[in-house]
């Protein structure tokens, strides 16, 4: 009797586990569903394509070992172009259509912050989006997870560091008029005030201009000792090289996180050395002889067949820091248990080189900030601030 009794209990258990898991979206007995809305063909291509794969890689390796709680995780994809017309279409398809559990990795702040009202009004959590911007984090947090320092600190930061080291006195800025450039214009406008530098002149751009040389000569005409840059990917690169045929050699261009990339480094000829970044995480490349790096790098390459990258590295433990949160909530998965999860996250990411740290009143993951510089075809970590001490 008495066994019979423990086997009522667990069928029992094992019900009301199927029944909760049922109720919540995108998570079956043997699935969870995970969207990412990217930018595979536009100005971010090289930001999304490699940190997809990066993802892919871990939940391969998750599933291929019985997955989270007996769950694969399917992680679902779409491409918006840099285009927020596409977006909303691919944000309604993975939210309203395939009914994901969650969002990860979700390329652009002007995209991110136009679906905030979408992914809240469905309980979707947001987690490890591919922007630094500040209003990523509205207060209070509620579903949203950024893991790293905003594009405001990380230029300021910057801006800071490259007055002490150069007595920089004039700041200006070349920016895409959006959520995204317009913080990093604001940054630099609020920090050359605060350090008591002026604020010199600043231009605006599309997403696919291309030739800068009246934008460049206008800047230089302002004497411009800093210029900070929020441009795509192809035109920072351009930006830099126009700035060198006009022979302006004594001026310090500073991105973000959003242009420290590899390929920026990477360009034949030396053409964006001395270019600077600041950062939230540091650059695997320089980092490849460490044994966390080395093996990401290792299996990056054994997979895809070719090298691995930071946004890379950043797909791949955004999806580590997802499988942790869902391994936190326990087999009975929910939404409220997975928030939970991931306000628990307290670890050092020895592939990332910072602390990862979450809580229930502060939903951004790192604060740490890398002055890097671009010499030898690769970024190289100057030094590291503490975001906290800003």
């Amino acid at each position: 009797m008495k066994h019979t009794k423990t086997l009522l209990a667990a069928a029992a258990a094992a019900t009301l586990a199927v029944g909760a898991s049922a109720q919540t979206r995108g998570v079956t007995d043997t699935e969870i569903r995970i969207g990412g809305v990217h930018d595979l063909s536009g100005v971010f291509a090289a930001v999304s394509t490699p940190a997809v794969a990066g993802a892919n890689l871990y939940f391969d390796m998750v599933n291929e070992n019985g997955g989270v709680h007996g769950r694969r995780i399917n992680y679902l994809t779409e491409d918006h172009g840099y285009q927020l017309p596409r977006a909303t279409q691919a944000y309604n398809k993975l939210i309203e259509r395939d009914e994901v559990f969650a969002m990860l990795l979700n390329l652009g702040t002007p995209h991110n912050l136009a679906h905030y009202p979408l992914m809240e009004r469905r309980g979707v959590p947001n987690v490890a989006p591919l922007t630094a911007a500040r209003a990523i984090l509205p207060e209070p947090p509620l579903m949203n997870f950024s893991s790293f320092s905003s594009y405001y600190d990380q230029i300021a930061a910057g801006i800071e560091y490259l007055q002490g080291e150069t007595g920089a006195t004039t700041v200006c800025s070349m920016y895409l008029p959006t959520d995204f450039g317009e913080e990093i214009a604001l940054s630099s406008h609020e920090t050359a005030e605060r350090l008591g530098m002026s604020f010199g002149d600043e231009t605006t751009h599309r997403p696919d201009d291309q030739d800068f040389v009246g934008a460049v000569s206008r800047l230089r005409a302002a004497e411009c000792d800093i210029v900070t840059l929020a441009l795509g990917v192809r035109a920072s690169i351009t930006v830099v090289g126009t700035a060198k045929q006009l022979g302006w050699d004594d001026v310090s261009f500073l991105v973000s996180s959003a242009g420290f990339l590899e390929p920026v480094a990477m360009v034949p000829g030396g053409v964006t050395d001395g270019l600077y970044a600041a950062s939230g995480w540091q650059d695997l490349r320089a980092r490849a002889t460490e044994e966390a790096p080395a093996a990401f790098i290792a299996a990056f390459e054994a997979r895809y067949g070719q090298p691995a990258s930071g946004f890379a590295m950043l797909g791949y433990t955004a999806a580590e820091q997802m499988v942790m949160a869902l391994e936190a909530a326990g087999p009975d998965l929910t939404t409220e248990g997975f928030i939970a999860g991931m306000e628990s996250l307290d670890y050092d990411d020895a592939l990332l080189g910072t602390h990862i740290n979450f809580s229930a009143t502060d939903h951004q993951g790192a604060n740490d900030i890398f002055i890097s510089q671009v010499s030898g075809g690769q970024w190289n970590t100057l030094v590291r601030i503490d975001g906290d001490e800003m």
